[in-house]
């Protein structure tokens, strides 16, 4: 079978497409024909500087659609041939992946193969941020750093689904600002570069007449953080779910919170999986609903061959892509 190694840590140009064995499915897991693969930060982090990497080579790659192929032992809830979604600790970019059976979900009525691609790791982490960790509240305020990308596109319709009376996004360009508009957002601020965070916090008190936001999200971490922390409203929550600028891990303590009684909080949902199968599983029922529903969407807005995952990662490496980016592998 074809899958996509990093055999050494680098750009885009370290992504190779070898031939390898085809993976058999231990106790407990499952194999699945992949149709298609999202691509998220987490494989360029991955790529770059060994983000969960075990060891090397590598097969990166999150989440896949496709239909089951083979079950392990002690695995009931899915049959053979069966269209599903999966969550992968790796190995996504790959014509067959193995996972556990717990992070395996059967596709919901009426959603493609296509469509399935883009669930796994977005709509249960956006659903996370704003209800389960979030717990936002009708009436409340949120500010998404990285607003157009997959998780903040579904993050902006999911807020206004649970009534927020404000969703504000922060975006590094004009394009992106638009893109955002168009999924939920009532005003979106641009920051073209994580240095020039600071900015936005004062655009956030003005459009929030001087409160701040209840809810802030953010994926950045360092400066994006620290001014994140200071965007908030008295009492207001911050979630942490990614450190895309790889800076220094946040510290925040009994200075920056006491104050104005604020509280930080974060997620993962791929440490949730490791620790808590049991809850990502329901969390990641109600998130599929929401699709099913047609409470929310996310726009495929490029798609590229398994062969071509480096012109994927350069596209997202580049800041300029909105929504969700695809591998089509069978």
């Amino acid at each position: 079978m074809r899958a996509v190694q990093v055999q050494e840590y680098g750009g885009p140009e370290v992504l190779r497409t070898v031939e390898t064995e085809v993976p058999e499915p231990g106790p407990g897991q499952v194999s699945v024909d992949v149709a298609y693969t999202g691509v998220n930060f987490a494989d360029l982090k991955a790529r770059g500087e060994g983000y969960r990497v075990p060891s090397l080579p590598f097969v990166p790659g999150l989440e896949v659609s496709g239909r089951v192929r083979a079950l392990g032992e002690g695995v009931s809830g899915v049959e053979v041939g069966q269209e599903v979604a999966a969550l992968t600790a790796g190995g996504a970019y790959a014509d067959v992946v193995v996972t556990d059976a717990t992070t395996v979900f059967p596709l919901p009525s009426g959603v493609d193969l296509r469509t399935a691609a883009t669930l796994p790791t977005v709509l249960p982490t956006a659903y996370a941020l704003v209800h389960a960790v979030g717990r936002l509240q009708p009436g409340e305020t949120v500010l998404v750093q990285g607003a157009a990308g997959g998780i903040g596109t579904v993050v902006g319709q999911l807020a206004k689904a649970a009534g927020a009376s404000g969703v504000f996004g922060v975006v590094s360009g004009a394009a992106k600002a638009k893109y955002a508009l168009d999924h939920g957002y009532d005003d979106v601020f641009v920051v073209p570069s994580t240095t020039d965070s600071v900015q936005f916090v004062d655009e956030v008190r003005a459009a929030t007449g001087g409160r701040g936001a209840d809810l802030t999200l953010d994926p950045v971490g360092g400066e994006t953080f620290r001014a994140s922390l200071a965007s908030l409203a008295v009492f207001g929550r911050l979630v942490s779910f990614g450190n895309a600028s790889s800076a220094e891990p946040w510290r925040v303590g009994q200075p920056e919170l006491y104050p104005t009684g604020l509280s930080v909080s974060g997620f993962s949902i791929l440490t949730l999986a490791q620790t808590a199968p049991g809850a990502l599983r329901a969390l990641t029922e109600k998130a599929f609903a929401a699709v099913a529903e047609g409470v929310v969407s996310l726009p495929v807005t490029a798609e590229f061959p398994l062969e071509e995952a480096s012109e994927a990662h350069r596209l997202m490496g580049g800041r300029t892509s909105t929504g969700k980016l695809l591998l089509r592998v069978a």
